[in-house]
């Protein structure tokens, strides 16, 4: 399957959300709302996933949060076969954990460019307040669960990259 133009619109996305937190932290408020600073900075105008995250949270909040949500991203999007349910599952579980319709209005904006983000992971259960709960999701994260111990004879094996995006012998790209 070639999905390097899904590929391309996640790396995309990632530098939107760094970028997004970026201009967060130069307003020097970390316990400023994003929902009311995005409505009112002009330098937040563009992102407009910003508003789909629960109004209660923060700034410093949202840096954590995108922290956790977000590292895996570089290996996943430079794996030969791209993991799609490692990829959404943890911004779902990290960045809008019990915030069902957060979630939904993030996976909307994100199928825009691309279809297939967010599909086939479980319902989720919309939390007491409203709010993710920090302390379950330091214990419960999907990451642990995507990561599969490699067999010890591929330990040794030598470090062969193939296919995207690395070019195929012969190939002139």
């Amino acid at each position: 399957m070639d999905d390097r133009f899904d590929r391309r619109e996640l790396l995309l996305h990632l530098g939107d959300m760094l970028e997004a937190l970026s201009c967060l932290t130069r307003t020097g408020r970390p316990d400023a709302k994003v929902v009311q600073l995005a409505g009112s900075q002009e330098s937040l105008q563009d992102f407009e996933f910003l508003r789909a995250l629960t109004p209660k949270m923060t700034v410093a909040d949202f840096g954590a949060r995108v922290a956790t949500a977000f590292f895996l991203w570089p290996k996943e999007l430079l794996e030969t076969d791209l993991n799609r349910e490692a990829l959404a599952s943890t911004v779902q579980h990290d960045l809008f954990g019990g915030d069902p319709s957060g979630w939904k209005a993030y996976v909307a904006h994100m199928q825009k460019k691309v279809s297939w983000f967010g599909t086939g992971l479980p319902a989720m259960k919309s939390g007491a307040s409203g709010e993710p709960a920090l302390a379950e999701a330091e214990y419960a994260s999907p990451v642990v669960a995507s990561v599969e111990a490699a067999p010890p004879t591929e330990w040794d094996a030598p470090d062969e990259k193939k296919g995207w995006p690395w070019p195929q012998p012969g190939s002139t790209s």
